[in-house]
């Protein structure tokens, strides 16, 4: 179980991330920024940036929790353990949660939709991919129908009105790589008929596309419903779209970007380097360089609630804990 962050001491109210997010997204012109965060710990090192949302990618989880690559292994238990956790560190900060193909039939993804509401989870996105999935910037992708996919939103938003939550629902396609830009666009217009807030175009492929989507998806919300449909943006480096800054994503007027790749691709090489170095030299040469800063255990700690623990101690009149832990 996490070791919540304690409320702030300034007297604001407590405001749960999924409605800080449905605010966010009210906000006209905000671009919601989510850097991908993968545990416990890089969720945390986030926090203490003080970022605004949260993104629990699944890729990341799948390598961390299974050792595998993201090629549909990882189950609903799998994520939902993981994006609960990460969920309830500060549950006035919103996560979106990868929820893949919602892991089943309609049954299923009403299960998957009502797990992730009861765990504090602010938002999810759902895609088209077949169950036995992979990652969306991998080649031969199998899409389900679009009666499918559409179901599959139908469930989740089923499943939230059941449950009187407030999830925030993302329909993903992949469908832009197998069978072009309209059928894509096609796809995402019917999940919003089925009651999808927002929408997710994998593999943009160009800045010009990217301006399309936003501007058909505007114009079809305010026609629908009376307002726009939120556009999110999948920042991968190394993929198929490409690299768009945050400046570059709010002049082509998406609403939410998503870094899934910001923690384990600087993760990746800096524990490469430690095992070399331990292999080769017999000890772990400081990041910054010889002589340079080290994190011991205290400081490492203090980043994952520490301080938190011993004044939650405190208050509650244990002694168990002194300043000198």
């Amino acid at each position: 179980m996490a070791n919540p962050i304690p409320p702030k001491e300034s007297g604001e109210a407590f405001i749960p991330g999924v409605q800080k997010l449905r605010n966010m997204l009210a906000e006209k012109g905000k671009l919601i920024v989510c850097p991908g965060v993968y545990d416990g710990f890089t969720a945390r090192i986030a926090l203490a940036e003080g970022v605004e949302c949260l993104y629990m990618t699944g890729a990341g989880t799948t390598m961390s929790r299974l050792g595998q690559a993201d090629m549909g292994v990882a189950t609903l238990n799998d994520m939902l353990t993981n994006a609960s956790m990460i969920a309830n560190l500060d549950p006035s900060v919103p996560l979106i949660a990868d929820a893949d193909t919602g892991y089943g039939g309609a049954i299923m993804v009403g299960r998957t939709v009502r797990s992730y509401i009861n765990a504090n989870i602010a938002g999810l996105h759902l895609e088209d991919q077949v169950v036995s999935k992979r990652c969306g910037h991998l080649r031969g992708k199998q899409l389900v129908p679009t009666s499918e996919f559409v179901s599959r939103i139908r469930a989740a938003v089923l499943a939230r009105q059941q449950s009187h939550g407030d999830i925030v629902i993302i329909a993903r396609t992949d469908a832009l790589a197998e069978y072009g830009y309209d059928e894509a666009l096609q796809r995402l217009k019917a999940a919003v008929d089925a009651g999808a807030d927002a929408v997710f175009l994998e593999g943009v492929q160009s800045r010009e596309q990217a301006e399309r989507l936003v501007r058909e998806m505007k114009n079809y919300g305010e026609e629908k419903r009376g307002e726009e449909v939120p556009c999110l943006f999948n920042h991968v480096p190394g993929g198929v779209s490409p690299d768009f800054t945050t400046k570059e994503c709010e002049e082509i007027g998406y609403r939410i970007v998503i870094f899934p790749c910001a923690s384990f691709e600087m993760v990746y090489p800096a524990v490469q380097r430690a095992m070399r170095q331990i292999k080769e030299k017999g000890f772990v040469e400081s990041f910054y360089g010889e002589g340079g800063q080290r994190h011991g255990p205290r400081e490492l700690f203090e980043v994952c609630g520490l301080g938190e623990s011993m004044e939650f101690d405190r208050l509650a009149g244990g002694g168990a804990y002194g300043e000198d832990a």
